[in-house]
């Protein structure tokens, strides 16, 4: 008679295949256990607390509702209060590179540095250390100083 189809390692790789499948019915069956489907509708809420933060706990009804009217809402950007009756500011010449055509100037009044293009002469040159008056207009970078005159 011929022998045996099954080897060693056929018993070997059996035996492991067995124990996986045991293993994991072992972890579903943990997993069903522990499991808290289900269990508390409660325990899915999520609360909003004063500050606007998401909680687990609920908030407390014993505290005085703030009552908030709905005109003083502001949605968007809010109104300017302060108009500035005078575009024009007044500066000084940082930097300017007549060859490259650009330069900086600070003004006066807030101490922030301005990007200035020739473009935006009215007279023909200024250089560093020259008074000047000019106005914002916002950039592709941010505001630059246009209409640039000396004084």
């Amino acid at each position: 008679m011929g022998r045996s189809q099954e080897t060693f390692n056929k018993k070997e790789k059996e035996k492991k295949r067995l124990k996986k499948r045991e293993e994991k019915q072992k972890k579903r069956e943990e997993r069903k256990a522990n499991s808290k489907k289900g269990e508390g509708f409660e325990e899915m809420f999520a609360y909003v607390d004063e500050n606007g933060q998401i909680t687990d706990t609920p908030p407390d009804l014993t505290k005085k509702k703030v009552e908030i009217k709905a005109e003083n809402i502001e949605i968007g950007v809010p109104k300017r209060t302060e108009e500035e009756n005078d575009p024009v500011r007044k500066g000084k010449v940082v930097f300017f590179d007549s060859s490259k055509g650009y330069g900086f100037v600070r003004d006066t009044d807030d101490d922030e540095k301005y990007f200035v293009h020739v473009s935006g002469l009215l007279d023909g040159e200024i250089s560093e250390n020259d008074s000047i008056t000019f106005e914002l207009e916002k950039g592709m970078n941010g505001l630059n100083a246009v209409r640039v005159k000396k004084v």
